[in-house]
């Protein structure tokens, strides 16, 4: 009984220890304030159709896994909070339109996220046919003189700015290109077998030079020169670091939630589970009476760990991520409902409060471990094929079902024996008889 009691008081203070953690942190923009999802701190929705048509189907998934990684990278060097970067894709069979969906918590003005993402600029090296122009009547660029070597800036490296082409009485700001180890062996070839040709080097589809193959390169490198002022080839030189795409983006449709509207949904959600958690606490209390209090001991402190892994994690709550939150406290009640049902019945079978407990426990475990099982796959199914909404909802979802198993079997049972029920005492027979009696 003493150990018990002992384990009841630990639980209470790291009970109380999670609430003052949670308590502190909220609302203090750091590392571990709760991180808020678009639909509740408001932001800004892109959708991006990536151009595939050039890319071999063996090097789709590739090639898009990069440009998720790209954005991704470009979009946290300015300091955007949260952003989440996925891809998706319609049709079936790999055969759709493949989509880059980008969300940018607390960027409210369309134009600036757009320009977050558009100043990444699209890196390729192409071959001119022989006999081709490469203006057309109207002196303008002909794409059709030009043919790809499937260099791109998906094998960069890195870009570092130098003056003169290594000759530096020029003194002519360009850009030193590197390749990784794949690039380099490709960048080989293509020099190898095109020695005495012109190399054409495009930036976001404009040509910015055309520099003759002189020679077979094998370094891994290639200069990039087009009249920059050294400000030009300074920027150009932080784009190509922070990441040149793989494949063409273009911008179909965006959307902008205010911080009104996210704050509206916050309050909205807190307020029904508040509401909710409320109902359901006096319902427990009025109807199981001392195993109704010890079930909603057991529910705040369920919400407490909860809260806290939110923030420990982190979690990255959306308004479909509370409503599972919100879903799995009505599971803990569930599970507790099942283990009051158990008790009342060890006790009209004439047995005392103390083996009705540890009974009753035993036999409401297979129903509960069972139960949350299934739901436990069911938001693994969700996690694994669902869209952002869904992922938000299905985490949130499944780890409070672990958390409520642990709370409503270990801690519900360790303050029911702690508290020592004897039904010799006019009070435990009181909140015994009532509720838990048929």
């Amino acid at each position: 009984m003493f150990a018990l009691r002992y384990w009841s008081v630990m639980i209470l203070i790291a009970a109380a220890a999670l609430a003052f953690f949670v308590w502190r942190t909220t609302g203090t923009d750091g590392r571990f304030d709760f991180k808020l999802g678009l639909d509740l701190s408001g932001g800004t929705h892109l959708v991006y159709s990536a151009d595939t048509g050039k890319l071999s189907s063996a090097q789709i998934a590739d090639s898009l896994q990069t440009l998720r990684e790209v954005i991704e990278r470009r979009v946290n060097s300015f300091g955007v909070s949260e952003p989440l970067v996925q891809l998706e894709q319609g049709g079936a069979l790999g055969q759709g339109t493949h989509r880059l969906i980008v969300e940018l918590p607390g960027v409210t003005d369309v134009d600036e996220a757009v320009r977050l993402i558009g100043q990444t600029p699209l890196l390729e090296f192409k071959l001119i046919k022989e006999g081709a122009s490469t203006t057309d009547a109207a002196g303008n660029l002909n794409p059709a003189a030009y043919v790809d070597t499937g260099l791109t800036g998906k094998y960069l490296s890195t870009a570092a700015l130098q003056f003169g082409n290594g000759q530096a009485a020029l003194a002519q700001p360009t850009v030193l290109v590197t390749f990784n180890s794949e690039g380099a062996k490709l960048f080989a070839k293509i020099t190898g077998d095109n020695v005495g040709k012109p190399l054409a080097i495009f930036l976001d589809n404009q040509l910015v030079s055309a520099p003759t193959i002189q020679e077979k390169i094998d370094g891994g490198s290639a200069v990039i020169s087009g009249n920059y002022s050294a400000d030009e080839a300074k920027a150009l030189v932080r784009n190509l670091n922070l990441g040149a795409l793989p494949v063409p983006i273009n911008l179909e449709s965006t959307q902008t939630i205010g911080a009104t509207l996210g704050d509206e949904a916050l309050h909205a959600g807190l307020v029904a589970g508040i509401f909710g958690f409320v109902v359901l606490s006096l319902f427990m209390i009025f109807w199981y009476r001392l195993p109704g209090v010890v079930a909603v001991m057991a529910l705040i402190i369920y919400s407490i760990m909860m809260l806290a892994l939110f923030k420990l994690i982190p979690v990255v709550l959306t308004a479909a991520g509370m409503a599972g939150f919100i879903l799995s406290i009505g599971l803990a009640v569930d599970a507790n409902v099942l283990i009051a049902e158990r008790l009342k019945e060890e006790l009209a079978a004439g047995k005392k409060a103390e083996d009705a407990i540890r009974e009753g426990f035993a036999r409401a475990w297979l129903a509960i471990r069972d139960s949350n099982i299934a739901h436990i796959i069911a938001a693994v199914i969700l996690f694994w094929f669902g869209t952002a909404l869904i992922k938000g909802f299905a985490l949130v979802f499944g780890l409070g079902v672990i958390v409520s198993m642990l709370s409503a079997i270990t801690i519900s049972r360790t303050f029911l024996l702690a508290l020592g029920v004897n039904e010799q005492k006019p009070l435990s027979r009181f909140l015994l008889r009532s509720g838990l009696r048929k």
